[in-house]
């Protein structure tokens, strides 16, 4: 599957709208810094796998909206991971990141 990057700033600039926040508001709550947004909104900057976790946790939606225009509500489970994702060095990051690919690419045994 390839990401489209121009549709995941659309995605993510009408979450935005539809909450009626500012792009300042919404970096602050994710924590990025205010012209990333703008960037990552007019998909000149490709947001990692941690900022898009940010930026859902601070639109109050789910990864899927942004990268697949589809809402998954389970539990809420991808707040909890969203939230040990976020308080992670650089190094855990990296090593969540490469253990994540890993499970991805494991076969599901029912």
């Amino acid at each position: 599957m390839e990401l489209d990057y121009s549709q995941i700033g659309k995605r993510i600039a009408q979450r935005r709208k539809e909450l009626g926040l500012k792009q300042t508001e919404v970096c602050e709550r994710a924590g990025i810094n205010d012209k990333y947004l703008s960037c990552i909104e007019r998909a000149t900057s490709i947001p990692s796998l941690e900022v898009v976790m940010r930026l859902a946790l601070a639109l109050d939606t789910t990864p899927d909206t942004f990268l697949t225009g589809s809402i998954r509500f389970e539990d809420d489970q991808w707040r909890d991971v969203a939230e040990m994702l976020r308080n992670m060095n650089p190094v855990k990051l990296s090593l969540a990141k490469s253990f994540l690919s890993w499970l991805a690419d494991q076969p599901l045994n029912s």
